[in-house]
């Protein structure tokens, strides 16, 4: 098992900056703002030779009640229970506050190592900064700038001993686990990586509490304001025999509302977050389905080419639930034709209600995206298609379709080798579409369907007949006389 590091410290001390400094990346969203993060995010870090998971945590807050605050503070706190250690940041500019000797006394109870360190000490402003966190009693503080990447040797000298440590033990407990040796020698077929699945929607559609749900424990920050989820976090797990990697993400707006800089960072963030996805689900609330939001946010999974899944939320409050799943079923065919067929699942994330159903959905989309037609399969078809219905001849001119084959995958991408690709209207390329969703059962996924024309036999068809020119006469003429 992995070394885990968990970054502490209250608002605005650098632990985000620190986070993506250790992992090589911009995962965190960072901004002179306090209390930008909120959720706890891991990433695999890498300081020299050291390889570790690291943890960024919410801002620890003076506060101990339901408030968004408190509710901050007891996930961060869980985290320190589940990490190896604790990185300790201060800020060495602002010198250590009451509110810092006050978790100094949390950190020392827990029993977790501590690692102090004083960020933003480059400078000799910083100086006495640096010299006040000694008061802590936590050990000789470490001056670094997360910023600047200053102070990461020695950072790495003394996590060096505490991973050795942990690894030990690591060691120690597997060689007292019996393992069972399956006689038969035999495999069994497992996916090389996880499922990428993005769950999006608008605010308070109830995405972070349907992810805690899936995983059977509060790992995400939840509650009844609206826009609790600022980053993009990814949680793993084991979902009835899949490995999944499922996204929480922001909860994304109409672009004229987003006006704060935070926001626009989450919903970019989140966007991101789509593009990487395998399966996207979009998740509905159940008492206004179908918004003019909803319907953007599903166009947009289509338009990266993801495996949609539509999940309608909160269905535990609605009363009259035939008529409404009969009248929605009728909305999705009518306002997304470009997703006809895709699974449209009924959950609760409160009560778990329709969450096997929701994992089923998932799993079906996904191996319909990468379904893969055989070529003379495809041709036989194309030939019945263009039988029962055929291409129009603008000019006179019929357009012929003569060779068809699939490209890729990931999403399902077809070639259509035909003559003047440039005529063929738009509702024959959607019959075509239709007609692959429909014959070869690939509901819901995008399909692309590309058009390319063949060149004439001839290569010297177009080219201009060249008169030989009067030297060239007189060339052939003095060859013929020489020989």
């Amino acid at each position: 098992m992995s070394f885990v590091l968990a970054i502490v410290g209250r608002p605005n001390v650098g632990k985000s900056t620190l986070f993506n400094r250790l992992v090589g990346k911009r995962l965190a969203l960072v901004d002179d703002q306090p209390g930008v993060t909120r959720d706890l995010r891991e990433g695999a870090a890498r300081l020299g030779d050291l390889r570790f998971t690291v943890m960024d945590t919410a801002g620890l807050e003076d506060a101990n009640d339901d408030s968004l605050p408190g509710r901050m503070r007891r996930l961060t706190e869980r985290a320190v229970g589940m990490a190896d250690a604790c990185l300790f940041l201060v800020d060495a500019r602002a010198g250590v506050t009451p509110t810092d000797e006050v978790f100094a006394d949390i950190l020392r109870r827990s029993g977790t190592p501590v690692i102090l360190a004083a960020n933003k000490a480059e400078g000799r402003a910083a100086e006495a900064g640096l010299a006040e966190a000694w008061g802590l009693g936590l050990g000789d503080p470490l001056a670094l700038s997360a910023e600047h990447g200053e102070g990461m040797a020695e950072l790495a000298v003394v996590l060096a001993p505490l991973i050795e440590a942990a690894q030990a033990r690591s060691e120690e407990a597997e060689t007292d686990i019996d393992v069972d040796v399956d006689e038969e020698g035999e495999d069994t077929p497992e996916r090389k990586r996880p499922l990428q699945i993005a769950v999006i929607g608008r605010p308070n559609a109830g995405k972070s509490t349907l992810i805690n749900k899936i995983l059977g424990e509060d790992r995400l920050l939840t509650g009844p304001e609206a826009g609790i989820t600022r980053d993009s976090i990814a949680v793993s797990v084991n979902w009835d025999g899949t490995e999944m990697r499922i996204f929480d993400t922001a909860g994304m707006r109409k672009k004229a509302k987003v006006q704060e800089k935070l926001e626009k960072l989450s919903v970019s963030d989140g966007l991101r977050a789509v593009k990487f996805a395998e399966i996207v689900v979009v998740l509905l609330d159940a008492a206004i389905p179908f918004e003019q939001q909803d319907l953007r946010i599903a166009d947009l999974a289509e338009r990266e080419g993801r495996a949609v899944v539509v999940a309608v939320n909160k269905w535990d409050l609605e009363e009259h639930k035939q008529e409404k799943l009969r009248d929605m079923r009728e909305a999705f065919e009518r306002l997304l034709p470009q997703l006809r067929g895709a699974p449209l699942v009924t959950v609760s994330a409160k009560t778990g209600r329709g969450l096997d159903r929701l994992q089923q959905a998932i799993v079906r989309a996904y191996d319909v995206w990468n379904r893969r037609v055989p070529t003379a399969t495809l041709n036989r078809w194309l030939a019945e298609k263009i039988e029962a219905h055929p291409p129009p001849a603008p000019s006179g001119r019929r357009i012929k379709l003569r060779y068809m084959t699939q490209a890729k995958t990931r999403p399902p991408g077809f070639v259509v080798m035909c003559s003047m690709p440039d005529k063929l209207p738009d509702s024959y390329s959607r019959y075509l579409v239709n007609g692959l969703r429909d014959d070869f059962d690939m509901p819901g996924t995008p399909i692309r369907l590309i058009l390319r024309g063949q060149g004439d036999a001839n290569p010297y068809k177009d080219r201009k007949k060249s008169t030989p020119s009067r030297l060239s006469k007189h060339v052939r003429k003095g060859a013929t006389k020489k020989s």
